[in-house]
């Protein structure tokens, strides 16, 4: 059926990847959200204001039942931040608290460091780690198909490295940024806590890591950390909807959808202003070349991703009614490199109908079908059978900016945004259009306990 498909759809995904040759219209979409709007942290007016901009431009680019679906969101708020090397000589470090964290005592805390690179490691110490600061100094691997995977075998020291330092008598956690490349800069990001005491947990730059390493591996180092930070109940938020109707079956929908939500350093550009756009263009690319699909495709731009993707999870909750008729749902959040494919999780009959139409994309180079996990905003569909699918695009330097101060906007090359926009839209467009659809994904495996 794929192989009919593909020369069926043939010369409409030419069409969309020709309307989107420059990119223009999409990167002025990130351009609005960077420039009039910038950091757009979780409860931010900032970021409310920029979900009243999204709402009132899918109602000018004429799209159908625009909506704000309300949503309750946790509020974080970031203070004064410091850290400096006391012993053996005065010198301050760049770093930035993680979301979620508790803050230090007032005053701040000054303890000696305990440099570890792996948790393995940090068991070994194990209780002479108490009184002290933790610094995970976990280098990004490097010996990964893609920096999206060097990403993924680091991120757990940044959320769960303060609840396993404390378990050791720990009073802080700092870890050595999630970057494939650094500058200078520390990287945010969200932690968590598990049972137990919860300690003040920050990054620092990877040049700031490496120089606390070289100097513990010399002797005694003592640092002082200070984080007014801390979360502050909860708010209401929005996520923001609007709809291509479908002309034969409007009940059945493909959702496509990115974070209007970034952490408070930077622009938000690459995360997620990139997607965002994309999703956005994707509509209204459609729409202007009166494809219509037989299933409504419908945008979702979700709030308070950063923050433990309190949007999407909404999203499923408040549309649970519906679920059975979402026939996939889409996500963008890996920034605007060039479009290399897609990730699907779904199941074999989708996987497989996925490779043959993966051929449509072939002119933009974006013929990569890699089977796991799509999108943290979908993610909450899945128990329902939904069988979704993530835009990939080349995370060669995405991870040197996400969630620094250099997510800006001008990383962003219009035209490669425009080619992610038309396999996005030309992959939304085929899955709403063809006559059949793809069966409800089998259940996911349960969870390995550790």
């Amino acid at each position: 059926m794929a192989d009919a498909d593909v020369a069926s759809y043939r010369e409409a995904a030419g069409r969309i990847a020709e309307a989107n040759k420059t990119g223009d219209a999409a990167y002025k979409r990130v351009a609005a959200l960077a420039d009039l709007f910038g950091p757009r942290m979780t409860g931010s007016p900032a970021l409310e204001r920029a979900i009243v901009w999204a709402h009132d431009t899918f109602v000018a680019d004429r799209q159908e039942n625009v909506a704000l679906d309300p949503v309750r969101v946790p509020i974080w708020q970031r203070g004064k931040e410091a850290a400096e090397i006391v012993a053996p000589a005065p010198r301050r470090l760049a770093v930035l608290g993680l979301g979620g964290s508790v803050g230090t005592p007032p005053g701040g805390l000054t303890a000696e460091v305990a440099v570890v690179s792996t948790f393995d490691q940090l068991g070994k110490v194990g209780p002479a780690l108490r009184g002290k600061i933790v610094l995970f100094d976990h280098p990004f691997p490097t010996n990964v198909p893609n920096a999206a995977a060097g990403y993924g075998q680091s991120i757990d020291y940044r959320t769960e490295g303060a609840t396993r330092a404390a378990a050791f008598g720990a009073v802080a956690a700092l870890v050595r940024s999630v970057a494939s490349a650094s500058l200078g800069a520390p990287h945010t990001g969200q932690m968590h806590y598990g049972p137990g005491p919860q300690i003040p947990s920050a990054a620092l730059s990877v040049e700031d890591a490496e120089l606390v390493a070289r100097l513990c591996a010399r002797g005694p180092v003592t640092l002082h950390l200070v984080l007014d930070d801390g979360p502050h109940g909860e708010a209401s938020s929005f996520n923001v909807l609007g709809e291509l109707r479908g002309r034969e079956r409007p009940e059945e929908l493909v959702v496509i959808g990115a974070h209007l939500d970034s952490w408070d350093v930077g622009e938000g550009a690459q995360d997620d202003g990139a997607g965002c756009a994309i999703v956005m263009e994707s509509l209204a690319t459609l729409r202007r070349l009166d494809l219509i699909p037989r299933r409504t495709i419908r945008a979702v731009l979700y709030t308070s991703e950063e923050e433990g993707g309190q949007g999407g999870k909404s999203y499923a909750q408040a549309h649970a009614a519906e679920l059975p008729r979402h026939v996939a749902a889409f996500e963008t959040d890996i920034g605007a490199g060039a479009p290399l494919g897609f990730r699907i999780d779904a199941g074999p009959t989708a996987v497989a109908d996925l490779r043959g139409l993966i051929a449509l994309l072939a002119p933009l180079g974006a013929t990569l079908v890699d089977a796991g996990f799509a999108g943290s905003d979908i993610a909450a569909m899945r128990p329902a059978g939904v069988p979704l699918l993530g835009l990939f695009a080349d995370p060669a330097h995405y991870f040197d900016i996400h969630h620094s101060v250099a997510d800006t906007l001008e990383k962003i090359d219009p035209a490669t945004l425009g080619r992610d926009v038309a396999a996005m839209a030309t992959m939304a467009y085929v899955v709403a259009d063809r006559p059949t659809r793809w069966p409800a994904s089998p259940p996911p495996p349960p969870e390995k306990k550790p």
